[in-house]
């Protein structure tokens, strides 16, 4: 329980200091710099197709319809070098702090896409995502999914992202990051203590079954 009470205060301190600055961006400039990219690599649309939708197969992550405040914090994350990706860094360094909110207001703007990614794994796989995204595995120190990114796991503000219908190959990939030491940029660590108690089974099946889930509300 301290691992979700953690969870909850680092969500309400952060979001008080970063809520203020989403007033302050331009969707339509962002719509711009997401065609045209930095002016050194290539354009956002390029990767995250041009309705943010993303692309499993090269686990390029669903970006349409995420909290601004939080795509905003990922992008100057890796721009500082907190968060390290060799793709994402070489495509948006040369983006300012208020091209960066711009771009982010812009995917926060989008709808977030109807489809959804095709499990392909077994409905045993299936049920134990569902379990660990809706239920957690307490006997194992391993909350629910939903504890903190909401009912339906939909998102909750701008620290908790909305990761139901995210792409399972994206979701995967993260998962381990943090496992393995290869990405902090949370408040406190949290998904690096939660992630470091998964299996690689685990890891499979959250991923398949939030994949296979509506991004958005019914």
């Amino acid at each position: 329980m301290a691992i979700l009470s953690r969870m909850i205060l680092a969500g309400a301190l952060i979001g008080l200091a970063t809520g203020a600055t989403a007033a302050e961006s331009n969707p339509e400039r962002g719509a711009q710099l997401a065609a045209q990219g930095d002016g050194s690599g290539a354009p956002c649309v390029a990767c995250h197709s041009a309705d943010g939708s993303g692309n499993n197969a090269a686990g390029f992550p669903r970006l349409a319809g995420l909290d601004a405040a939080y795509l905003a914090k990922q992008m100057l994350d890796y721009n500082s070098g907190q968060r390290v990706s060799p793709v994402m860094q070489p495509n948006i360094n040369n983006f300012d702090e208020q091209q960066i909110r711009d771009l982010a207001a812009y995917y926060a703007a989008m709808p977030a896409p109807e489809t959804t990614t095709s499990a392909n794994v077994s409905e045993e796989v299936l049920a134990l995502g569902e379990k660990l995204a809706n239920q957690g595995d307490w006997d194992n120190y391993i909350p629910p999914c939903s504890s903190c990114h909401g009912p339906g796991n939909q998102g909750v503000g701008d620290i908790f992202p909305a990761i139901a219908g995210q792409h399972p190959n994206y979701i995967r990939s993260q998962i381990n990051a943090w496992k393995n030491n290869q990405r902090n940029n949370d408040p406190n660590n949290l998904m690096t203590a939660v992630a470091e108690r998964l299996t690689d089974e685990q890891i499979d099946a959250v991923a398949a079954y939030l994949g296979s889930q509506s991004a958005t509300t019914e």
